[in-house]
């Protein structure tokens, strides 16, 4: 199987005429995949711009063509450069900005946090996260367009909000952003849809500020009104930690205290037993940190995931695929992707698995493997790192079955922790031949 081609010449998306998908970009129906586009590597001494870009490769009815991309810098973006003591520290992330369609006019929005002026709290200068608001557009965010800066709430407005998530937490409709208080008062929670001031329809700061990174429950792309529930994982230094559920409701948001979950750094909602009710996933991803011994994780904990169904029956413990003796690739691990290839309306578990990927559904397990080249320009990759790492899944043509996508870079920060991927495969659902697959590094010539 050969590794992805460079894609062809650059051609603007066609513009559509809005959806409710927060991933479809243009509004033309079709889901569309963001990716990181790095300029100039990744040594921040010699590259102290942070060179990282925003790409979208959009979506059509015969899926992701890499042909039709745009890509945004940060002026694209109409973001602020860096002030004096943060030049070279707020590099634009892309794993940072997320899209959301904030006013709700069917053209997700670009949201991203950056560091403005330091502030003094107690004596000590300490960051303020502003978060900025790109529009989006029939063809994205319009380039060079200045950014709105959110309206914070007044009790968290001097230090601001360190990172939000996306969701639609009452289940209205409307899309809205929680986030932790970079004050750490509370867990922020602002209501859509938002006017063009960047004000939402409403605040809620009643829930308490929790330790750990949240990961919401998928809007539904078809824009029918699902409230979304919030997964709070606990800080994790390579060992299996904990997670609570906060569940959504209809009218009423997120409940408070979370529901107490298994260990285990790896998690996706989904809708796994296929009726009707959105579950989560949590499992084992393989990472070992452990002081009282390394190498192990509780019997309960190690090798396995749980499905907690949404219907309130009892968990489900599935196994996951043990590394044969002589196989550890070495790897870090991976986390869960929630994807249903088959169209059946019940979502498997994509998982990073020694070998790649392996789809889990029920008690069958399909690999879906690819493979970088051995050499990329002049970098040798050691036989053992080649495998690509599943990323995401996504009905990128509109048929009804996912497609699932693997990415793969050359060099240590890929091999070790999957670091800044450039090249990229999307299946044909699990089958070997790929509906696309492309290079990133002629992305940032546009």
């Amino acid at each position: 199987m050969a590794p992805p081609a460079p894609p062809p010449a650059r051609l603007a998306p066609r513009p559509g005429e809005g959806s409710k998908d927060p991933d479809d970009v243009n509004g033309d129906g079709y889901r569309d995949l963001m990716v990181p586009v790095t300029v100039g590597g990744f040594d921040r001494r010699a590259n102290p711009a942070g060179e990282e870009r925003v790409g979208v490769v959009f979506g059509s009815d015969h899926g992701l063509d890499p042909a039709v991309r745009s890509v945004w810098s940060r002026a694209d973006l109409g973001l602020p450069e860096p002030d004096a003591a943060h030049r070279g520290k707020d590099a634009l992330a892309a794993a940072a900005v997320i899209t959301v369609d904030l006013d709700g006019d069917g053209f997700p929005d670009f949201v991203t946090v950056r560091n403005g002026p330091d502030v003094k709290t107690k004596g000590f200068p300490a960051a303020r996260a502003i978060t900025y608001v790109s529009w989006g557009s029939p063809t994205g965010p319009t380039p060079g367009a200045e950014a709105t800066a959110l309206r914070m709430p007044k009790q968290v407005a001097r230090l601001g909000i360190s990172h939000w998530v996306r969701g639609d937490f009452d289940g209205d409709g409307h899309h809205d952003l929680a986030g932790p208080a970079a004050d750490k008062s509370c867990l922020m929670v602002l209501y859509g849809p938002f006017d063009r001031s960047g004000a939402p329809a409403r605040t809620d700061s009643r829930l308490p500020w929790l330790s750990g990174t949240l990961f919401p429950d998928a809007i539904d792309p078809s824009g029918k009104p699902r409230a979304t529930s919030l997964l709070v994982h606990d800080t994790s230094d390579g060992e299996q930690s904990g997670n609570a559920l906060l569940v959504a409701h209809h009218g009423t948001g997120l409940a408070s205290p979370g529901t107490a979950l298994r260990q285990g750094n790896a998690h996706a909602f989904g809708d796994f037993d296929g009726d009707g009710a959105r579950d989560i996933a949590v499992g084992d991803d393989h990472s070992r940190n452990d002081e009282d011994g390394p190498g192990t994780e509780p019997a309960d904990v190690q090798g396995s995931l749980t499905v907690y169904p949404g219907s309130g029956t009892p968990p489900v413990v599935h196994w996951l695929p043990n590394t044969p003796k002589g196989l550890d690739t070495g790897y870090s691990p991976g986390g869960f992707t929630a994807a249903d290839p088959d169209g059946d309306g019940r979502d498997a578990i994509l998982a990073a698995t020694y070998q790649g990927a392996t789809l889990i559904d029920g008690d069958r397990r399909t690999n879906v493997l690819r493979q970088g080249p051995a050499t990329a320009g002049s970098q040798h990759t050691p036989a053992k790192w080649l495998h690509a790492r599943p990323v995401g899944a996504g009905d990128f043509d509109g048929d009804g079955h996912d497609e699932l996508v693997l990415a793969w870079a050359p060099g240590l920060l890929f091999g070790l922790y999957g670091e800044h991927p450039d090249h990229w495969w999307i299946t044909d659902g699990t089958r070997p031949r790929d509906q696309a697959s492309f290079t990133t590094d002629h992305f940032a010539r546009r």
